[in-house]
């Protein structure tokens, strides 16, 4: 229910907000933010990539807390999509999840709510089977049609 609410919701608010805030600055400067807004999404998702990249080619060595390194990440993919998304709140809600403080609260809140389970030390489980290995074939199937 929450859900729906949500989603009928959010599209009214943008709506509203344009309406409220471009009267105000505008048409011309309401459409400068837009495609500025765009324009910085697109490289904080750029940078965003470049650093995960980094972190990744270098196997993680340099980096002290990984688990946060990669909720900053998602973070940050989420905040720069929500930048080149038009509309106010979408852009507030993007630049808000790029800070890192607002990244280290919504990464605690989540993991509160997350419980990890460790696979223990032990033998891990085997399923058996057996296996025939068939010669490689060269003619093809009989319905496939030959090209001569």
């Amino acid at each position: 229910m929450w859900l729906l609410v949500a989603l009928l919701g959010w599209p009214l608010m943008e709506i509203g907000l344009f309406v409220v805030i471009g009267g105000q600055i505008g048409l011309w400067a309401t459409l400068a933010w837009v495609v500025l807004s765009a324009v910085l999404g697109v490289l904080a998702l750029r940078i965003i990539a470049v650093r995960q990249a980094l972190a990744l080619r270098d196997g993680l060595r340099a980096v002290r807390d990984p688990a946060r390194l990669a909720a900053g990440g998602v973070m940050g993919v989420v905040g720069a999509a929500l930048l080149i998304l038009p509309g106010f709140l979408t852009d507030a809600l993007g630049l808000l999840l790029l800070l890192p403080p607002v990244q280290l609260l919504v990464a605690r809140a989540v993991l509160a709510r997350v419980k990890v389970v460790h696979a223990g030390s032990g033998p891990a489980d085997v399923v058996e089977g057996e296996f025939v290995e068939l010669p490689p074939r060269h003619d093809p199937p009989a319905d496939w049609p030959r090209i001569d």
